[in-house]
């Protein structure tokens, strides 16, 4: 029997990053898209960031989408939402860095979890796999169609890593999901054909040490798999990481390098 790990309040917690995306927005497949193309404007490698809850305007996805793109990778991040992301206000409004976390109250928490509930959840059902899985899988189809294109990867975020994952069971030549939410264990691991890398926080209250060990006993009898599990890291560590934070930052930078390592090995370029 599959086993679901939900969504929590600790989705939108974390901290927005300085600076300012270089990339471009353009209508792709019928999706609005922010597009960071390679120094040298190839498309050979070419990589989906499927965005989290916040969607594909957030700036730290845009910044992190800049920094792949820096690497060589031509990186296409789309509205897989149809405008209809979570605001950046909600940031805050859930579970904070872990060092803020361990200091609340059970009442500020209790409280904190029923705020976020009465939005996120309807907002998950409008955002359905029966709705979600189709724009993505054709937009990657789309992806791998474009002239000059000779590999396609998939990275994604909380909400988004899911749908890494699913990319990896044939669709994309590799993924990387970090701190997915929502996954089923083992029935989204199983069918996974493509390498995929995957990415934790130890205390990730979404996906807890239980849960990743499971993943691991299904991945252990794949190739070209890996899951990495980041010390006193909470979910969304990767992307929505403190940098005020010398150990968060750490993590993220280390995130960061291990995604872009795993594309550089599996994504070809002729």
């Amino acid at each position: 029997m599959s086993t679901g790990v939900g969504m929590s309040s600790c989705c939108i917690s974390g901290k927005i990053q300085e600076g300012t995306p270089k990339g471009h927005e353009e209508e792709i497949n019928g999706i609005p898209t922010y597009v960071s193309p390679a120094k040298d404007q190839s498309k050979a490698r070419s990589i989906v960031f499927i965005c989290d809850i916040f969607g594909y305007k957030f700036k730290n996805t845009r910044l992190l989408a800049d920094q792949y793109a820096a690497a060589g990778f031509f990186v296409y991040l789309p509205d897989f939402h149809n405008g209809d992301s979570l605001p950046i206000e909600f940031l805050q409004d859930a579970e904070p860095p872990l060092s803020v976390r361990e200091n609340l109250s059970l009442i500020d928490k209790g409280l904190k979890t029923g705020k976020v509930a009465t939005t996120l959840g309807p907002w998950l059902y409008k955002h359905a796999e029966s709705v979600s899985l189709p724009l993505i899988s054709g937009f990657v189809r789309h992806v791998k169609q474009v002239p000059y294109t000779n590999s396609v990867g998939c990275i994604g975020f909380c909400w988004g890593g899911r749908y890494a994952i699913l990319m990896a069971h044939e669709l994309a030549d590799a993924a990387v999901a970090q701190h997915p939410s929502l996954v089923s264990v083992p029935g989204d691991f199983d069918p996974v054909t493509k390498p995929l890398s995957l990415d934790v926080g130890s205390e990730d209250s979404l996906l807890d040490m239980k849960s990743v060990e499971g993943i691991k006993k299904v991945l252990d009898g794949k190739k070209d798999t890996q899951v990495k599990v980041y010390e006193d890291q909470v979910h969304g560590f990767a992307l929505r990481g403190d940098w005020s934070s010398e150990k968060d930052r750490k993590a993220m930078d280390e995130a960061e390098k291990s995604g872009i390592a795993w594309f550089e090995k599996y994504l070809k370029a002729e």
